[in-house]
């Protein structure tokens, strides 16, 4: 019976700690791959790799992926799916009532990169939870991945 216990538990651990294993180190760097992805192959090509769900900037079951917006606050490419490409999300606010993107934006304008937090739905869990996301401009455009806390 122990052995069947523990059979049961060895999964649901593996999981769990599996979810905890992305780091800033890793999200700054998935950010800093998008760019220079969009430096070598273009960024229409980055734009449409960014949001296809699966490819190479979707990471951990969909938990870790990156975005694009324009100065404006519009989407130009969202790793949780093309839905969300061409809507201006610059009056979003998150269920506290931050205007994140907004915040993004300033960010983006005043030190062309950096760390922001707010809340958001984790797309793994369905809950809404504190996420912090680095951000970082080429081309006038804000590249992004974040990461919940």
């Amino acid at each position: 019976m122990r052995r069947f216990q523990a059979a049961l538990i060895l999964p649901a651990l593996c999981l769990s700690l599996s979810a905890q294993v992305i780091t800033p180190a890793e999200t700054t760097a998935l950010v800093k791959e998008a760019i220079a992805f969009a430096k070598t192959s273009g960024k229409d090509a980055a734009f449409k790799e960014i949001t296809k769900v699966g490819g190479r900037f979707h990471k951990h079951g969909g938990e870790l992926y990156v975005f694009v917006y324009d100065m404006d606050g519009k989407v130009l490419a969202h790793g949780q799916g093309a839905s969300k490409v061409g809507v201006n999300q610059a009056n979003a606010k998150d269920p506290e009532g931050r205007e994140y993107i907004k915040e993004r934006l300033a960010l983006a304008k005043s030190k062309g990169k950096g760390w922001h937090d707010y809340i958001y739905q984790n797309p793994v869990t369905q809950k809404r939870e504190p996420k912090t996301s680095y951000i970082e401009v080429w081309e006038n455009l804000i590249f992004g991945a974040g990461i919940y806390k």
